[in-house]
């Protein structure tokens, strides 16, 4: 069956979330331990790791979670090409340059740009208005995410050819209950896996980078100081923040430039949203029944969903939701989803 256009799922102007995943070439562990060879290329997760925070701070993407696994690759994005349009044409010259510089120091590093190679890449209205759509654009940022680590990696092996298996797959969320759920799923591979027991354990994932700066943030006294500290720490400086609307508002006015807003993405605290992750793996396993938290009773309110739907909708969220980098018809329908559970609501009540 032909592939869906990327122009069908892909909206031009629009803001919206993807769960994108991309896979090394014959679903090998390029990224891992390799059973038949015997090699560790592990390392090269962090080099992932690295790519995807040097992106956040040039493209007008947020980025809501990632995991880094052995042999493929999550990322859960928001398309932000309304903050795109805010750069003024300098602005999106440097950026473009960050990307593609004509100049590089001697550990390889983008040069600092001169007000002349500024104003050239800017000279041409058309041009700088294709690299500004550019910048905004989900496919050009798993080129630039995609590309630079398949060159690497066959420098490492001293080979050729195809790295990654194929075009990355996007499944679009449309609502909060699809990306709650998403990220969710993209935290906790590796615990499915059997690769990690505990999510502070799961190495090169979003919600690692998100415990250690909480961790280090309870060195301040003040909640502002720590909430600052969350949003803006070492580790999870450069992903989009847990809470959509925070009480204290310092930590969302202050300026960074290692990612593109410092807006967030679900109606939770970071605090809620481990308690929902960690209750949520426990009852993923099968040698634990688990039990349900009494302070977790309000998340699931607030997400309108049953215990039942909720732990259904991780457990299969690829198969609920699953898209071949577009395929529409294939797409279950979140909305549809959110219905039934107030259905089963109603039922339950």
């Amino acid at each position: 069956m032909p592939r869906v256009n990327r122009s069908d799922i892909l909206a031009t102007g629009e803001i919206q979330v993807f769960h994108v995943v991309n896979r090394c070439v014959r679903r090998t562990h390029l990224c891992g331990r390799d059973s038949d060879s015997k090699k560790d290329y592990s390392h090269r997760k962090e080099w992932i790791r690295r790519r995807l925070e040097f992106l956040a701070g040039v493209f007008s993407l947020d980025i809501l979670s990632y995991a880094v696994m052995s042999n493929h690759l999550h990322v859960v994005v928001r398309t932000r090409p309304d903050l795109a349009n805010l750069w003024s044409d300098q602005e999106v010259a440097k950026r473009w340059w960050t990307l593609f510089p004509k100049r590089k120091n001697k550990d390889k590093s983008p040069a600092v740009p001169s007000e002349e190679d500024l104003n050239q890449l800017s000279s041409s209205p058309a041009g700088i208005k294709e690299k500004r759509r550019r910048l905004a654009n989900l496919s050009w940022f798993m080129k630039c995410l995609c590309e630079p680590i398949a060159k690497q990696a066959n420098r490492d092996d001293d080979v050729r050819g195809h790295f990654w298996e194929s075009r990355y797959k996007a499944q679009p969320l449309l609502d909060e209950m699809a990306i709650a759920a998403c990220m969710a799923y993209v935290d906790m591979n590796p615990l499915r896996a059997n690769l990690a027991s505990s999510p502070e354990t799961s190495d090169f994932t979003a919600v690692q980078a998100r415990i250690r700066d909480r961790q280090d943030s309870l060195a301040h006294r003040t909640l502002e100081a720590q909430l600052i500290r969350q949003e803006h720490g070492q580790q999870a400086g450069w992903l989009a923040p847990i809470e959509l609307s925070p009480k204290q508002s310092a930590s969302r006015e202050k300026q960074t430039t290692r990612r593109a807003s410092n807006k967030g993405c679900l109606l939770m605290s970071l605090d809620q949203y481990l308690q929902l992750l960690d209750w949520t793996g426990r009852q993923l396993r099968r040698d634990k029944s688990g039990v349900i938290a009494r302070e977790l009773k309000p998340i699931l309110e607030r997400l309108d969903c049953t215990v039942e739907s909720w732990l259904d909708l991780v457990k299969n969220f690829r198969r609920r939701f699953r898209t071949e980098a577009g395929r529409p018809e294939k797409l279950l329908g979140v909305r549809e989803f959110r219905r039934n559970c107030r259905v089963q609501n109603l039922r339950s009540s």
